[in-house]
Order: C-alpha cells, then structure tokens, then sequence
C-alpha cells in the first residue's frame, strides 16, 4: 500500500509509503493502484524512496479483527479509571493513576 497527496498550486502528486497517521487530503493506495498511477497533462509526479506495503495477508487481517474485538469487548481496558486534569480543545491532560 502507499499513501498519495497532492500540491495542487504545484500540480504535483507525490506518492510514498503508507502513512502512519490519516491526514486530510491524502489517500491510501493498494500496491496495483499506486504502480499504475496516472496523472493529468502538465502534472508531475514524484515517488519517494521507501518500500510500499505488500497487500495483508489472512493472518494479519485475523489479528487485526482479532483486536477490534477484544477493544469492543472492553478486554484491553485499563485497569483504573484515568481521570483528566484539564482540557483544551479536543486535546486532554491527563491525571497520573499513582498520584
């Protein structure tokens, strides 16, 4: 898998390895799609260096199901209750369970 953004002022596209973190304005790619990428007339596309991911296996999609599920089931919960200190914006401080 890969990961396309666009600079559009620079009618570029670049394509790299798959992002860590969903960003907007980025795309996740399957390994046949970000081969074959075409863009428009006058655009110009750049590949970065790095190894673009090979498509999941069973194994890896039964652990990542596997995982949603105990998440779901509240299995990986943590133990205490974690209580925030304060809040700014959607961000959150929070309290140490020791003190």
């Amino acid at each position: 898998m890969a990961t396309l953004t666009f600079a559009y002022a620079d009618s570029t596209a670049v394509l790299g390895p798959l992002a860590l973190r969903a960003e907007p304005g980025s795309y996740d790619l399957c390994l046949d799609h970000s081969r074959r990428l075409s863009v428009p007339r006058g655009w110009e596309v750049i590949r970065l260096p790095g190894e673009l991911a090979p498509r999941a296996n069973a194994d890896d999609l039964m652990s990542l199901a596997d995982a949603v599920r105990r998440a779901g089931l509240g299995e990986d919960a943590p133990e205490a209750p974690l209580h925030v200190a304060r809040r700014k914006g959607h961000l959150a401080v929070l309290a140490d369970p020791d003190e």
